[in-house]
């Protein structure tokens, strides 16, 4: 079906649902955008509240949508900038870490392969889902265009065997979400809020001696993104410790302050408070 058709259901089916009969984590979603924004008046956040639902609904039947299109349609629809730069940098240091989001339709930036020079390999990193069903969707998805998924258990022996056989390759890794605070290292203010980060972008950055930067993403219009790479570090190995993390953590943070709506609300981010 055209990309049309599925937002007439997210619009008129999948939208009405979630927010006013199932009202999926409306709670979450409502304490996330107080504490984030308390500059905001309450009618403010009810409408970023409600353009969140739109776009979470959106991202659904996007990324169904995302499965058939052709390469060159994706190509239209996510257009990423600061590619030349970035190809320098991984291909003279034979990799490289994108620290991503759940932001807008992030599913569809796993079409970065199409971006990076021939021969550079994406992998993605992924948890296994409990649904083997859904599992294998999500694979299929994210391997559409050509890169690699990648259980987090195997990156590190995946990323050795890369650089053992001299291979180039690049790495997608999805650090917003909340790690527990026993293991967490880097904290920082994030959206008025004491907040905990994963830093696996950094500790493989440092490791293997690769740049890293952050996907920083727009949405133009309905269905068409621009992503912006942004060098967060190009030589880790020289910076300090959480230096990269906490670049990523401002980095993200002004994305949501552009476009407030595309950031994933329903998690419970702030679940932990620093020990």
């Amino acid at each position: 079906m055209p990309l049309n058709v599925h937002y007439f259901f997210a619009d008129g089916l999948i939208y009405p649902l979630m927010y006013y009969v199932v009202r999926y984590r409306r709670k979450m979603v409502r304490k996330n955008l107080r504490l984030s924004f308390p500059e905001k008046s309450e009618g403010e956040r009810q409408a970023i509240a409600k353009a969140f639902y739109h776009q979470f609904c959106d991202t659904i039947v996007e990324i169904i949508y995302g499965y058939r299109i052709s390469d060159e349609e994706m190509k239209e629809r996510v257009v990423f900038e600061g590619m030349e730069e970035l190809n320098k940098l991984v291909d003279a240091a034979g990799g490289g870490i994108f620290m991503l989001a759940h932001f807008g339709c992030w599913e569809w930036l796993a079409s970065v392969q199409q971006w990076v020079s021939p021969g550079v390999t994406e992998m993605n990193i992924y948890r296994r889902l409990k649904s083997k069903a859904m599992d294998e969707l999500m694979l299929a998805i994210r391997a559409k265009r050509g890169g690699v998924c990648v259980e987090k258990q195997r990156i590190l022996r995946e990323m050795v065997r890369f650089r053992a056989e001299k291979k180039p390759f690049t790495i997608g890794l999805l650090s917003d979400q909340k790690p527990r605070p026993e293991v967490t290292r880097t904290w920082t203010t994030f959206l008025h809020q004491e907040t905990g980060f994963l830093d696996g972008g950094e500790v493989l950055g440092k490791k293997f001696g690769i740049p890293v930067f952050y996907a920083h993403i727009r949405r133009e219009k309905r269905g068409y993104y621009r992503v912006q790479m942004i060098p967060l570090c190009a030589t880790p190995k020289e910076s300090a410790e959480g230096e990269i993390t906490k670049a990523y953590a401002r980095a993200l943070e002004r994305n949501i302050e552009e476009q407030p709506a595309l950031w994933l609300w329903t998690h419970n981010r702030w679940k932990w408070a620093k020990p």
